[in-house]
């Protein structure tokens, strides 16, 4: 919203708008994590606020760039819904070997953080 209001920029706006709708699904849905293994966790609550957030920019009408770039994402990630979440609590409850803490490997950290291939393959087709 406010590259929008500093820039002049229609899509940063629309991006904006249609992040507050899917923020608020995602509180109605109640998809916030749980502290509980095999429940939702963070990495699950972030792919809810993206399937949230997608659905919403391929369901407007005010740029149609953008609702046809994020439609096949929408679609995607709904039809992969299940999948995506069994693969991500799949990861949890095991030790992760990440080679530090405070200097953790790149790659090994983006392999314990990204866990579901579903979900990175949709990511990455959008570069």
């Amino acid at each position: 919203e406010h590259l929008s209001q500093v820039f002049g920029n229609e899509q940063a706006a629309i991006m904006g708008k249609t992040l507050d709708q899917a923020t608020g699904k995602f509180l109605l849905e109640n998809k916030s994590p749980s502290r509980k293994v095999g429940e939702l966790d963070n990495r699950g609550s972030h792919f809810y606020l993206t399937l949230y957030w997608a659905q919403a920019l391929a369901d407007q009408t005010d740029n149609s760039e953008l609702q046809s770039r994020f439609k096949s994402v929408a679609e995607q990630l709904g039809q992969n819904e299940q999948k995506i979440v069994a693969e991500l609590n799949g990861a949890q409850g095991k030790a992760m070997d990440i080679a530090g803490y405070y200097k953790p490997n790149q790659q090994l950290a983006s392999a314990a953080m990204r866990p579901s291939a579903t979900l990175n393959a949709v990511i990455e087709a959008l570069s």
